[in-house]
């Protein structure tokens, strides 16, 4: 005599039991899919890490990023690691221009070909491929004309460093330039031609290796992959990037230029801000930092 809970269906039955968890992940496949399309080529979600936009993007907001308007791509990186993949870009629906805040891959440190860690960065384009950007006495100007001040330009400090200081940390090396007396400097464009010789190669080393190919200098003579070269013809049009903190804002005056290919979007609004630096392991305290009042704040 069968007793209760002995019942274990026809065999009809037992057969949509499998079946039923085919299409639950079938379902959750979709959706997941749906997701990694919407984050890889039109949205995506960016925490803010530094303080060098501020007051315009403070610390600890949270951005939506319009990526489609410069062209979404897909994964990077295998997600959750700092493990790069071959990635597909689709094609740009317009250009990064002056004044944009832009999401881009850091091209690494001053002397770095690479970034150590794969990171993504965030700053105001400043100058566009083929421009000449100076600044002098903390004032911008770019192809001989003011560059307009953000609406939340700052300054922490007063001091302005003179020109002829030259900070050791400045992009490119042995310029003799500082972050308040900067240049002038061209913003490399595809097919410009830079003349290369023992005074120049400081400036253009990291560059060309970054375009994939081996420079040295042997002997005062400089070479690239082995050939003598007195001048190297650009590959990539880049755009500079800066912070609106200016004094707190490690962009291209201290690391160079930002391949175009290398920007992946810009933010459009911030739909949740708290501060970062609190443990969300004391939740309570956590949730007592949200900032209310910069949810739905448009970025400009």
């Amino acid at each position: 005599m069968a007793k209760a809970g002995d019942h274990k269906g026809t065999p009809a039955e037992q057969a949509q039991h499998p079946s039923a968890f085919v299409a639950w992940l079938k379902e959750l496949g979709i959706i997941f899919g749906a997701f990694l399309l919407l984050n890889s080529f039109v949205l995506a979600s960016f925490e803010v890490p530094t303080g060098s936009m501020e007051n315009e993007i403070m610390t600890g907001d949270f951005l939506l990023v319009n990526k489609f308007v410069f062209g979404g791509t897909t994964p990077k990186t295998i997600p959750f690691t700092n493990t790069k993949i071959p990635s597909f870009k689709l094609p740009a629906l317009w250009d990064v221009e002056r004044g944009d805040i832009i999401v881009f891959i850091f091209p690494g440190m001053r002397e770095e070909t690479q970034a150590t860690d794969f990171a993504y960065y965030l700053k105001r384009c400043i100058a566009v491929a083929g421009d000449t950007l100076q600044i002098r006495d903390r004032i911008v100007t770019v192809n001989g004309k003011p560059f307009p001040n953000p609406r939340n330009l700052k300054f922490n400090s007063a001091m302005i460093r003179p020109p002829g200081l030259s900070d050791p940390r400045i992009f490119p090396k042995g310029s003799g330039f500082n972050e308040d007396n900067y240049g002038p400097v061209v913003i490399p464009k595809k097919g410009m031609v830079v003349a290369l010789n023992a005074e120049t190669y400081q400036r253009w080393d990291t560059f060309i290796k970054r375009e994939g190919h081996r420079v040295e200098l042997v002997n005062g003579a400089v070479r690239v992959d082995g050939s003598a070269a007195a001048s190297y013809t650009v590959e990539r049009d880049y755009v500079f990037g800066m912070g609106d903190n200016r004094d707190n804002s490690l962009d291209s005056r201290f690391w160079g230029f930002i391949p175009k290919e290398s920007v992946i979007g810009t933010p459009l609004i911030v739909y949740w801000s708290w501060n970062p630096d609190v443990s969300l392991f004391t939740i309570g305290d956590k949730l007592s930092t949200v900032r209310w009042v910069r949810f739905g704040t448009l970025v400009r």
